[in-house]
């Protein structure tokens, strides 16, 4: 009897042993298909029309902070190439104003006049847009016609547009971000709001291309690096 249970006990082990061996590789598998695929993580898929926005002023920020760094060499009357504040102007006309900004236009700001809420912060909001707009044509003039050797009556407009730029922008975007977008899911429906998500995307996708938001992050981070402002630890204090 004793024998014949220590056999027993021996066929279970080792069959146990043997259908571990066989279950493992399934769970891999099954583990590999659950993990989401690294090339997807890059994706906009599932992204929320808020948070599709506020990346967006994550990419205006990087902008502004470029428009710091040629604010603060005009002060220092240092000449500069005005080629890469061209390029962040570029970026701003056609990435902010004329994609992030309509998208707000188009389809935030109706939405909350009729629902008769946030009215006033709305028409401040589009009057801002406005004001933007003029001083990006100004930056871009004036910067196109720099020189390594830039005439003082025009880097004393060149610094007044970025500076009045900078000074709006910064608490536009704070308000939307805080107030405006937090705001947006209370005044549509569930469904609607994704299918916002989905709108923006494909007009994303139309204007800038596939992955077109990373696109432009890549630009930003050239013209950073052109800057000197790429890294950021130099922004660390000491």
């Amino acid at each position: 009897m004793a024998e014949s249970a220590a056999t027993r006990r021996d066929f279970l082990r080792r069959t146990s042993i043997g259908s571990a061996a066989l279950v493992m590789p399934v769970l891999a598998v099954a583990q590999e298909k659950a993990a989401p695929d690294k090339d997807k993580l890059k994706g906009d898929e599932g992204i929320s029309p808020a948070e599709d926005l506020m990346r967006e002023h994550g990419v205006l920020n990087r902008i502004l902070l470029i428009y710091d760094e040629h604010l603060r060499m005009i002060n220092a009357k240092r000449s500069f190439d005005g080629s890469v504040l061209v390029s962040a102007a570029d970026i701003i006309r056609h990435f902010v104003e004329e994609y992030h900004e309509k998208l707000e236009e188009d389809f935030l700001f109706p939405r909350f006049r009729k629902a008769n809420k946030l009215v006033s912060l709305v028409d401040t909001l589009q009057t801002q847009h406005k004001a933007g707009r003029e001083l990006t044509a100004k930056v871009r003039e004036l910067a196109a016609t720099a020189t390594l050797k830039y005439v003082s009556t025009d880097s004393e407009k060149l610094a007044d547009a970025l500076r009045s730029f900078l000074r709006m922008y910064r608490p536009h975007e704070a308000r939307e971000d805080t107030v405006l977008f937090p705001a947006f899911r209370t005044i549509v429906s569930a469904h609607e709001y994704d299918a916002l998500g989905d709108d923006f995307e494909k007009k994303e996708d139309e204007l800038f291309g596939d992955e077109g938001f990373f696109k432009v992050v890549d630009q930003v981070s050239q013209l950073e690096k052109k800057m000197g402002i790429y890294d950021l630890a130099q922004f660390t204090p000491k």
